[in-house]
């Protein structure tokens, strides 16, 4: 099992329509799984608003209904054990695709985290064993992207997850 710490810094978020493809840097990331098998549980959730005035801002934590293409970057992910060993081919994280950026799920979302990103937070963490899962990579299970519904909020944060 390996564990990671994928983040953001200073993304302002562009409202993003659901179905609809996620513009390159307008949106915190997404999260794909890097192989067929890759079981990916995510743990935390984490958004630290930065706008120097009142921004009320909608984010939302969604499955992908069209999964990005190409390598995705932007962004960071580490390895939070240094003993860990990352797989051979590896999860993505990013909010630049090579390609085409993901499209959120208009039904699939898995969490609301509204704030005011005039220095607000949001924060959600999973009990063990209800940690919310992305599983390989193909469409609706094997993506899921932190977006912007309502609001242009400017924030940076972090997911922590772990890879099975």
């Amino acid at each position: 099992m390996a564990r990671y710490s994928a983040g953001w810094s200073g993304v302002t978020c562009v409202t993003a329509a659901d179905a609809g493809v996620s513009a390159n840097t307008q949106y915190p990331g997404t999260l794909r799984g890097g192989s067929a098998t890759h079981l990916v549980k995510i743990n935390e959730v984490y958004i630290g608003g930065e706008d120097t005035a009142s921004t009320p801002t909608t984010m939302i934590f969604a499955r992908a209904s069209t999964l990005s293409v190409g390598a995705l970057s932007v962004g960071t992910n580490a390895l939070t054990d240094v003993q860990s060993t990352a797989p051979a081919t590896p999860q993505s994280w990013g909010n630049t695709a090579a390609t085409s950026g993901p499209a959120r799920s208009a039904t699939l979302y898995l969490l609301n985290l509204s704030l005011n990103t005039f220095g607000g937070i949001a924060r959600w963490q999973a009990r063990y064993g209800e940690e919310i899962t992305v599983y390989g990579a193909t469409v609706n299970i094997g993506e899921a992207v932190l977006s912007s519904k309502v609001g242009t909020g400017k924030s940076s944060g972090h997911i922590l997850y772990e890879l099975v």
